[in-house]
């Protein structure tokens, strides 16, 4: 399990769906660049510390964020009025990627609720 197994699921979707995640990824490693890069239950994610912080997916007609808890989404919900959700996944376009400021609150929270903030 590493960047290498991302690298193959990343590859295997079509444009603009490749490059949105390509820049999701990008995002999230900066946030936190100590981050592990595995595959968790058949998709991207990522682990720091042994805990998953976030994840990605994509599907026919939107990409997914996975913050890998129930929680944290309705935690931010204030801040996601113009994104579609569920209890466990953040639904975005396929051509346009989150913004870096989202994705750091995102896995803030995570973070913070596992008491690693």
């Amino acid at each position: 399990m590493s960047a290498e197994e991302v690298d193959e699921y990343l590859s295997g979707l079509e444009e603009p769906k490749r490059s949105t995640l390509q820049t999701l990824r990008a995002t999230i490693l900066e946030v936190v660049p100590d981050a592990e890069e595995v595959i968790s239950y058949g998709l991207p994610a990522f682990r720091v510390r042994g805990l998953t912080v976030a994840g990605f997916a994509a599907f026919k007609n939107h990409l997914s964020y996975l913050p890998f808890s129930g929680s944290v989404l309705g935690q931010l919900a204030d801040e996601l009025g113009g994104y579609r959700m569920t209890k466990s996944s953040l639904h975005f376009p396929v051509d346009r990627p989150l913004p870096k400021a989202l994705v750091e609150k995102l896995i803030s929270v995570r973070l913070a609720e596992a008491g690693r903030g």
